[in-house]
């Protein structure tokens, strides 16, 4: 059964009835639409044929893409005001009508030529006559006008194909994408000229025996590749069994292959290209991760299990499972080959970071356990921590960026960091190396003394206090601060306004 839409409803109105609009408008331009807070708000003024208009995409685009997705429109196209869009003819122009309106009136004719069966062929034989260009604007106003005449809509929508054929390579703007693709084309080749004389200054590897290599780390017990072939056995097995039984249930566990593309995405991309020089799997690999996931995403919301969402379910795990090839063919034996012990362990201990996917258990290596990171090069006037290294400028403006009321109390009890910016709970800088206690009144005092008693003594690690504060929703929160030895170091006391959050869940409720 078609699905009926009405263009003079709000976005707002049409994804509520049919979520998977969101999807289909974004591949056509309308990547607002991807935005919750957007389509909540603006969505629920803008309409299709307007936000079109607003972003220059072309309607007939929008019709033909509705349409493909099973869409039927109905009710009274919008009015849509088309800007006068006809130069005047270049020189070389075939037109021998003159002005829009005789423009317009000939390809009414030839459309409604089409609309009587006539051979397409036959028709565009006397559009190439008159016309060496047309622009996509024309076409839209030429179809409209021929619906306020009275040809109904749904005549429009079923030649739309028609005269998109009709037309194609004659609008101006094919004429200027075709231009547009050969200079990307031409951009494209130099880039990968540039890239393969970048390739040339990085040492040259022996990928004789890269197949070898590759399958003696996944034998090593809780190797970073022992650990992606389990997941993608792991997947194999998942991704038979749906062949084998449609069990939809599946799909919500085939996902968590976003987790094994994550980590490739994080840990072994980047390695491969900037260390190595080798960027064919973050420029090519890493697109198509990103493509599997969206889509497996994309038709788990969706409601109606189709034919057409069987087609894109079965393409996508296709495509899944071609990856799986690529990985254990060319990936992990291109990274044997050319990662060191001490890039592999470093990718064990970031690894830790990342969530168990596919049923598959992170183990032990004791190698990359026990391993200890590299030392950190010597910057000159900058703080040096284990995740990187500031100079105090940079420190400074990031803890005045962050959105919080930031204090530091010392294991001594003593203020030893405020950051700056306005305040709610004001931190006069004088407090600076006074005891924390002086800076609460009586009444206040014995709850800040038990709260870092707890802290000290490990009863606790952190207090949240919700608050109202100048009519605003306040967080405050108390955490103890502890170095890698759970040994106390102080106290933090972050403040947050909350107020974004709530003003953001009660206009979602009103939903």
């Amino acid at each position: 059964m078609s699905k009926k839409i009405d263009l003079n409803k709000t976005v707002f109105e049409l994804t509520k009835q049919y979520p998977e609009l969101i999807d289909i408008m974004a591949k056509l331009g309308f990547t607002e639409i991807t935005k919750k807070p957007v389509l909540n708000s603006v969505g629920k003024l803008m309409t299709i044929p307007k936000g079109a208009k607003m972003k220059n995409i072309s309607m007939m685009d929008v019709v033909s893409a509705l349409m493909a997705n099973g869409f039927e429109l109905e009710g009274k196209m919008p009015e849509i005001k088309i800007p006068d869009a006809s130069p005047a003819p270049a020189a070389d122009s075939k037109a021998e009508a003159s002005g829009d309106d005789s423009r317009t009136e000939l390809l009414k004719s030839y459309l409604r030529r089409l609309g009587d069966g006539e051979d397409l062929e036959s028709v565009r034989a006397d559009f190439v006559k008159e016309f060496s260009d047309v622009d996509a604007s024309e076409i839209m106003k030429a179809e409209q006008e021929l619906m306020q005449e009275g040809t109904p809509l749904s005549e429009v929508q079923r030649l739309c194909d028609i005269h998109s054929a009709l037309f194609h390579g004659a609008t101006r703007e094919e004429q200027i994408a075709n231009a547009e693709k050969a200079v990307e084309e031409s951009i494209q080749q130099k880039k990968i000229q540039e890239e393969l004389k970048k390739r040339d200054s990085f040492p040259k590897k022996d990928y004789s025996n890269k197949k070898e290599k590759a399958a003696a780390l996944e034998e090593i017990s809780g190797h970073p590749l022992q650990t992606l072939t389990e997941e993608n056995n792991a997947l194999s097995d998942l991704l038979a069994k749906f062949k084998e039984t449609r069990d939809e249930s599946l799909i919500s566990r085939i996902r968590e292959i976003s987790t094994h593309y994550a980590k490739k995405g994080d840990l072994l991309y980047p390695l491969l290209k900037v260390r190595y020089g080798i960027s064919g799997p973050s420029d090519v690999m890493w697109t198509v991760d990103d493509e599997i996931r969206d889509e497996l995403g994309a038709l788990e919301k969706l409601n109606d299990h189709d034919e057409s969402w069987n087609e894109r379910l079965d393409a996508v795990l296709q495509r899944a499972e071609e990856m799986i090839y690529k990985e254990q063919n060319i990936l992990f034996p291109i990274c044997a080959v050319n990662f060191t012990d001490e890039e592999w362990q470093s990718i064990y201990q970031d690894s830790k970071d990342y969530a168990d996917c596919l049923g598959v258990s992170r183990k032990t290596w004791d190698e990359g356990k026990n391993a200890t990171k590299p030392a950190s090069a010597s910057y000159d006037g900058e703080i040096v921590l284990p995740g990187g290294h500031f100079t105090i400028e940079q420190l400074t403006a990031l803890l005045n960026t962050i959105p919080l009321e930031i204090t530091f109390v010392d294991a001594e009890n003593i203020n030893r960091f405020f950051n700056d910016g306005p305040k709610v709970f004001k931190r006069p800088g004088m407090a600076i190396d006074r005891e924390v206690f002086s800076c609460h009144p009586p009444k206040v005092e014995p709850m800040v003394r038990q709260i870092i008693d707890d802290f000290r003594n490990g009863r606790r690690d952190e207090v949240p206090v919700w608050m109202k504060k100048g009519g605003k929703t306040m967080l405050v929160r108390y955490m103890a601060v502890r170095d890698s030895k759970g040994n106390y170091l102080g106290t933090a006391e972050f403040v947050q306004d909350m107020e974004f959050a709530r003003e953001h869940f009660e206009e979602e409720n009103k939903d």
